[in-house]
């Protein structure tokens, strides 16, 4: 067997074996072959898909690639959170420490930024001195302590996605159902959690942008957790805009702090809320009144302990402006008065990227203190000159380029309705409508 006679399979339509897809981990994990023939195969995935039984084996043999965490040594029960990521989409940053106030333990690995996309570890790093490449046996240890962590993957942790993950984000792969589901569950099931909770975005600032689409991925990822003896529960939620008001690393940080204080913005607050209750559901853990957790300080504190345990400047929780900040802030003027009718959750999310928020290429830099924020969301009232949105750049020129962009993103009618959030949530059982 070669590389090139499972390119052509695939590429040809046709159903890979599992010694076929085992073959090709083992050559992403070990490097015997190479990005040009990963990334052929990849595209070839990306066009003609994967059958159930190949995500599955596909899935299983990335969770294998590597060391498996045993979280065993952790009292409780422990439960994961993963999002399949959006535009703004900085829960993660509220949802972990939250959950670890209410006293259920959090062993959570995040990725970087993917495609249009942020990534968790890139939004954390924005804090000054954060360390994210912790050992594993430093990780374990950590949760143990305080009753939270948040790392990337260690090299010898499914190290066959960390090839895939950079790859695909390089090579327009992103939005496939298969290798989205296998990405998240292989780290899912290497991370040793007793259950997970999972986010499926669905809208146009998502990886999948129709609700048939989200839901088809929401049951695929549910369906590996319990093949897996894994509880495994997914919200579809909302991406047409984006989560909050932030879009860019260190605003996003920003955000996240304000809504652990209690100060959020009203759908970034909701989701947390209610990811968290399904967290300590899951965990067995009694009723707890999270929204006190939030207003009372309890959770801020938990995150500050988790900065500075992470070799951090925990300040930070407190004075704001010890994040980075760009030199320019430069409103974008609405042109009509009316009500924000939509939002082009994917066109705020290049705009951010092409002033350096996000990465074209596995080893591009990142710019921290880069970004838009919102200043109004679908449903709210708006002036003509009145702004829509303030831009974060590193330069007056750089922010000039993208103001079109962003107002064009904009639409201002005559009426509107707010978008809701909570579209489905998709267990093991079936589907639960929650829009209507």
């Amino acid at each position: 067997m070669t590389a090139i006679d499972v390119i052509r399979d695939k590429r040809d339509g046709r159903a890979l074996s599992d010694e076929a897809i085992e073959f090709i981990v083992r050559g992403a994990t070990d490097g015997s072959i190479p990005d040009y023939q990963l990334s052929a195969w990849l595209m070839a995935v990306r066009l003609n898909g994967m059958t159930d039984q190949e995500t599955k084996t596909l899935t299983l043999a990335m969770a294998s690639s590597g060391r498996q965490l045993d979280l065993s040594s952790i009292p409780g029960r422990k439960v994961d959170k993963h999002s399949t990521g959006g535009v703004g989409d900085k829960a993660t940053l509220v949802v972990a420490p939250l959950v670890a106030a209410a006293g259920i333990p959090v062993a959570k690995l995040s990725g970087r930024a993917l495609g249009h996309s942020g990534g968790t570890l890139d939004k954390l790093e924005s804090i000054p001195g954060f360390d994210v490449d912790l050992g594993i046996e430093q990780f374990v240890d950590q949760v143990r302590r305080i009753g939270i962590a948040i790392a990337g993957q260690t090299s010898d942790m499914v190290p066959a996605d960390k090839v895939f993950y950079a790859l695909r984000d390089a090579t327009a792969t992103v939005d496939s159902v298969p290798l989205i589901a296998s990405s998240v569950m292989s780290k899912k099931l290497a991370a040793g959690a007793d259950a997970i909770v999972l986010d499926v975005k669905c809208g146009r600032g998502a990886f999948v942008a129709t609700l048939d689409e989200a839901e088809a991925l929401a049951r695929a990822l549910v369906a590996i957790g319990a093949r897996a003896g894994r509880e495994t529960v997914a919200y579809v939620t909302d991406m047409e805009q984006p989560l909050g008001r932030a879009v860019g690393n260190a605003l996003e940080v920003r955000e996240a702090i304000e809504t652990l204080s209690g100060h959020g913005p009203p759908d970034l607050e909701t989701l947390s809320l209610r990811l968290g209750a399904e967290m300590l559901r899951m965990a067995g853990a009694p009723p707890t009144d999270l929204r006190r957790l939030l207003t009372d300080g309890t959770a801020l504190r938990k995150f500050a302990q988790l900065i500075e345990a992470q070799s951090a400047d925990a300040r930070v929780t407190g004075d704001l402006d010890r994040l980075p900040t760009a030199p320019v802030q430069l409103p974008v003027p609405a042109g009509a008065s009316g009500l924000v009718a939509a939002i082009d959750a994917l066109e705020i999310a290049l705009a951010a990227k092409s002033l350096g928020a996000g990465r074209d290429r596995k080893d591009a830099a990142i710019d921290l203190s880069v970004g838009i924020v919102l200043q109004k969301k679908v449903g709210d009232r708006v002036q003509a000159g009145e702004s829509l949105a303030t831009v974060h750049a590193r330069t007056e020129e750089a922010a000039r380029q993208v103001t079109a962009r962003i107002a064009a993103a904009f639409l201002v009618a005559a009426s509107a309705q707010p978008r809701r959030l909570l579209l489905r949530r998709v267990t093991a059982a079936g589907i639960e409508r929650l829009d209507t």
